[in-house]
């Protein structure tokens, strides 16, 4: 097992009737900025929930923030912090909004001419000053609820980057699993798509000796699989949901990944894919995963089997069929879901995105994976197979 550090400052809330316990986790005298997204929680009841909770307390809104959040929106966002001299942001929503919010978070009290620069330069990393923030969680998908990642995109320039900083783990975050009843299918349908690739990213690469992340990811992953006819059912089962939402905090609260090596060349990808098509996030996961497991197969053999045989159960001698079966149920899954795994599935044309993705990674020196083994012309390879 690798050498790790594991710090997780967020403290959880979860269950029926917890967002009525806001008020208690945000300073007294705190000047607060709700943020979400295009309007849903004013529908579902859970914007009410929020604002009882909060009565007699100062808050400002910002809604508006886009699903993969959009960097020229929150610009407005810091503007209006700065101008009103907020100093407790709280995120009402899914990835997107708490994502949106973390960049607002460190966007805020900089300093430097090109907030921008924090991202496309990964400046992130340098700064010592962020306001505090904490979450509502209606969406389960990303983890950023609990661990201090953000994913910001810029349509202006097509561009989408990731970027992280110990400053931005929530203070708190709740997570009521009644939040998800709402929620379109299509939603609870990429949040467990999102959730399984996370696991799956951290999990199959190359063993290190680490036993217990192993059964750890593990389970999610069996979970997510067992839960997720029940999650996607209608009317909504709680104990369902209720799996669905932890898992998927799990998934990416850095626990599973301490001490092991990870790969997320999918997400890199994926990323390209969203800033370029617009694909969703989970989507462009979807589309990808299949694809990369299979071309990278060998360097990733022996956690592919052991995947196979502790998630899927299977059973066969010949451990290049297994490879090729285990890829398969894992493009099954998704299908089952609903989820399409071809860019074909969405108009795109595979070569056309090998090229331009090929192109900016080229331009970038981007070089993927947990062995730093995925070039550019690999990538391009990869794309070439989703079709």
């Amino acid at each position: 097992m690798n050498n790790f550090n594991f710090h997780n400052p967020t403290r959880i809330i979860f269950g029926k009737g917890t967002i009525a316990e806001l008020s208690k986790h945000i300073p007294k005298k705190a000047k607060i900025l709700l943020t979400y997204g295009g309007g849903s929680i004013k529908s579902n009841g859970v914007y009410d929930q929020v604002i009882k909770a909060l009565k007699k307390r100062e808050v400002l809104e910002f809604g508006g923030i886009e699903a993969n959040p959009d960097y020229d929106t929150l610009m407005k966002a810091v503007k209006l912090v700065r101008k009103k001299k907020v100093d407790f942001l709280l995120a009402v929503g899914g990835g997107s909004v708490i994502d949106g919010t973390k960049f607002i978070a460190i966007a805020a009290p900089y300093n430097g001419k090109k907030p921008w620069n924090l991202l496309a330069k990964n400046k992130a990393r340098d700064l010592k000053t962020a306001l505090p923030l904490g979450t509502v969680l209606t969406l389960p998908a990303t983890g950023s609820e609990m661990n201090n990642n953000s994913v910001i995109s810029r349509r202006s320039k097509e561009e989408k980057f990731a970027f992280a900083s110990e400053l931005l783990y929530p203070v708190f975050s709740i997570l009521d699993p009644e939040t998800t009843f709402s929620l379109p299918l299509k939603q609870v349908r990429n949040g467990l798509v999102d959730a399984f690739v996370h696991v799956m990213e951290q999990y199959v690469t190359y063993p290190a000796g680490a036993a217990l992340q192993d059964r750890q990811a593990e389970a999610i992953l069996q979970t997510l699989i067992e839960i997720s006819p029940k999650a996607m059912q209608i009317p909504p089962n709680y104990d369902a949901r209720a799996s669905f939402m932890w898992a998927a905090t799990n998934a990416l609260n850095r626990l599973i990944g301490a001490g092991v090596p990870t790969d997320w060349a999918t997400h890199a990808i994926g990323h390209e894919l969203t800033a370029f098509y617009g694909l969703a996030h989970a989507e462009s996961l979807a589309v990808v995963m299949p694809y990369l497991l299979w071309y990278k197969r060998d360097k990733k053999a022996e956690k592919l089997i052991r995947y196979a045989q502790h998630v899927w159960k299977l059973r066969v001698n010949d451990p290049e069929e297994m490879i090729s079966l285990v890829i398969e149920k894992t493009a099954a899954f998704f299908l089952s879901l609903g989820m399409p795994t071809t860019l074909t599935a969405y108009g795109i044309d595979p070569d056309e995105a090998a090229q331009r993705i090929q192109e900016r990674f080229t331009a970038r020196g981007t070089v993927l994976g947990e062995h730093a083994d995925i070039l550019p012309e690999d990538v391009a390879a990869i794309l070439r197979m989703s079709r």
